[in-house]
């Protein structure tokens, strides 16, 4: 094997024992590349974040650092500002020439909702090395908005690969040649870049601010809320606007993406030279986003996008992320919007699913 693992090898993965999950884990967690990882029954508040370390396990840590225990059966609320570790349902047994990386589900890093992967002696957040057998754990730490939660919600998502899946330059030309990967010249260096809509093709609103003092959002309740409760519209009429430092923003890309059924993409943080923010937190593309034959056509990339140190002017076309392409073992047999109830095919600036249209 050599790429990401698609959907069906996810599949046998889980008949041989290589992931498990108490209760067993669910057809409907199966991505095209990828699969939901399940909140288990107790979240456990600590004082910081923290990673394991090499020879010792997230219980050890969770007994230096735990303040107290939130059962969630019942729903419970994180809070914002808080950091939170909730054992999840599913755990890992890893052959060696197998490893793994973590992402935020896009629902979850458009609620500023950080949530990362962190496991027994491990020494990178999201990130699983060949033959590791253990738990596996999400810490969470609400930045903009409270959350309500159940055990078996899917914040997180984990992605398997063997060997070299990574597109060259060279190779992420030819297959642009072949397929177009965006709408227009491909910026390609290190991946694929792309830059921020900013002067939209009709009106003036060109994203949105999470406001500082909102309710809590129940992360079950699908287009329930009113996006001018907990979101301020962010408007332009000359191309550009001021991020403010703390601030959390919901933008959308200039360019149309496409992910070939062959490929999966990861949205990686422009370097930091071109200015203090980060656009990043849900970053996995799935095999058949912005495929024509998956209904996708069109589809703009999100920006989950945090302002730093000090107030930043952002252009239109100015370049904000990349776009790091890889291979898939195998085409997967189910593609993103085809048919398996994906909320973003087709989009273009949109808040997460829990907010009416």
């Amino acid at each position: 094997m050599t790429g990401v693992l698609s959907s069906q090898q996810i599949r046998a993965m889980i008949d041989t024992g290589t992931l498990s999950g108490t209760p067993a884990i669910q057809p409907e967690q199966i991505q095209p590349a990828s699969l939901d990882l399940r909140l288990g029954q107790m979240a456990y508040r600590v004082r910081a974040s923290f990673l394991t370390g090499t020879g010792r396990t997230v219980a050890d840590r969770l007994a230096e650092f735990e303040m107290h225990r939130i059962d969630l059966d019942a729903g419970a609320v994180l809070e914002k500002g808080c950091v939170y570790v909730v054992p999840l349902m599913e755990s890992l047994a890893l052959p060696l020439g197998v490893q793994a990386v973590a992402n935020a589900k896009s629902s979850t890093g458009r609620l500023d909702l950080l949530t990362r992967l962190i496991t027994d002696s491990g020494v990178e957040f999201d990130r699983v090395t060949p033959g590791y057998a253990g738990p596996l754990y999400a810490e969470i730490c609400p930045r903009s908005f409270s959350v309500l939660v159940r055990p078996g919600m899917r914040l997180n998502q984990i992605r398997f690969r063997a060997g070299q899946a990574v597109l060259s330059d060279d190779a992420l030309r030819a297959l642009h040649a072949q397929t177009p990967l965006v709408d227009g010249a491909a910026m390609i260096d290190e991946g694929l870049g792309f830059s921020v809509d900013l002067r939209p093709a009709t009106g003036t609103l060109v994203g949105y601010r999470a406001k500082p003092h909102t309710g809590v959002i129940d992360l079950d309740r699908i287009g329930h809320y009113d996006p001018a409760a907990y979101w301020e519209e962010v408007h332009s009429d000359n191309g550009q606007i001021i991020l403010d430092p703390g601030a959390f923003y919901i933008l959308v890309s200039r360019e149309a993406v496409h992910i070939p059924p062959e490929c999966a993409a990861e949205m990686a943080p422009y370097v930091a030279m071109v200015g203090e923010f980060r656009v990043h937190y849900a970053g996995f593309f799935d095999p058949g986003f912005g495929h024509a034959a998956a209904g996708g056509t069109g589809s703009r990339g999100v920006l989950e996008v945090r302002c730093h140190e000090a107030p930043f002017v952002l252009e239109h076309g100015q370049i904000v992320g990349r776009l790091v392409y890889e291979h898939m073992d195998r085409v997967p047999d189910q593609l993103y919007g085809a048919g398996i109830a994906s909320n973003y095919q087709g989009q273009g600036l949109k808040l997460s699913k829990h907010f009416k249209a």
